[in-house]
């Protein structure tokens, strides 16, 4: 190889040196046109999420189609609109009727001087304090039932639905001990009917309870109308102007002039015989009339049950819908 080619393949190897290690900055034109289409294509690789996901998936976050499917998805039905409106229907009825009941026991009350501290006897014993109590329970929860249903409160739905099976409950063990304590009930009512009759005079509640059952079975006393004597204002030994009677309830014919009762109808009764008697007053007592009648009404107070018990699952099954279209779009206490 000669000198000149020599020198010319060296010059030739630096040149092509200096461009190999030439500054990116001073590339040319033509060489930065074929590398920036590379670069920018690393650099702008999407970065993925599982957000990004989603929202691909529904059509992105703006996209008014989008928005209007999920809007339509969660927007309430027809029909849950409906179950809304009763549920609301239902529980507002049955707490107006609680009210109502709650009224008429606390009337009572201060129409007898319970409230005021007027009356010795124990509160217990007066059956208003059955409609006070019954009022309050049954406004109670029909209450946490509306308003359950208007603020979307799953906390007050879920304590209406507790009270509801509770009461459900309760009944259901009522009818089972009904049915499987039959006699043991029997002895108890007899048992009541007993204190009834002692304290004749002195409760004006059972004095009116007696005297109806009395004059719609046709009865006296217990098991006869002599189970009187056992009373100390009825007993013949007793010093007032109605020893020896039984109440008015018990004559054949206790109206005067068809119109005003005869309190003294039955004066003296228990010093006459049985058939002297029997045509004054009634000879037979109510236990057995009593129990006679509530085998006739068994039908009707079977449907009573069932009908309650209906109405209680029909406000059980619209809680439960309300309930459950709350759920899905988020939980409020």
């Amino acid at each position: 190889m000669t000198a000149a080619a020599l020198r010319s393949s060296m010059v030739l190897g630096r040149e092509q040196l200096s461009q190999f290690f030439r500054p990116y900055g001073e590339v040319g034109s033509g060489e930065s046109s074929r590398l920036l289409p590379q670069t920018s294509q690393l650099a702008e690789l999407p970065q993925s999420s599982d957000d990004d996901d989603d929202i691909s998936l529904l059509g992105g976050a703006d996209d008014p189609v989008a928005k209007h499917d999920m809007e339509e998805w969660c927007k309430p039905s027809a029909f849950s609109h409906c179950v809304r409106h009763l549920a609301f229907l239902w529980n507002l009825l049955f707490l107006l009727l609680g009210l109502l009941t709650l009224g008429i026991g606390v009337w009572g009350l201060l129409a007898k001087g319970w409230l005021q501290g007027e009356r010795s006897a124990p509160l217990g014993s007066d059956p208003m304090l059955l409609f006070v109590l019954a009022g309050l329970g049954a406004s109670t929860v029909s209450l946490a039932g509306c308003l359950g249903v208007l603020r979307s409160s799953t906390c007050l739905l879920r304590f209406f639905v507790g009270a509801v099976l509770a009461f459900v409950g309760l009944e259901v063990l009522g009818g089972l001990l009904l049915l499987v304590a039959r006699q043991r009930l029997q002895d108890a009512l007899q048992d009541a009917l007993l204190l009834c009759l002692l304290r004749y005079q002195e409760e004006p509640d059972l004095r009116f309870l007696v005297d109806e059952v009395q004059r719609s079975l046709r009865c006296c006393g217990l098991s006869s109308y002599r189970d009187w004597e056992s009373n100390p204002y009825f007993n013949c030994s007793a010093p007032g102007v109605q020893a020896c009677s039984v109440p008015a309830s018990c004559c054949l014919d206790p109206w005067q002039n068809g119109s005003i009762t005869n309190d003294q109808c039955a004066f003296g009764v228990l010093h006459l015989g049985d058939v002297a008697a029997a045509g004054v007053v009634h000879l037979g007592g109510c236990v057995v009339q009593l129990g006679a009648w509530l085998r006739g009404q068994a039908g009707g107070i079977a449907t009573g049950a069932a009908v309650l018990v209906l109405l209680e699952a029909t406000g059980l099954l619209l809680a439960l819908k309300v309930l459950a279209d709350i759920v899905p779009g988020g939980t409020r206490g």
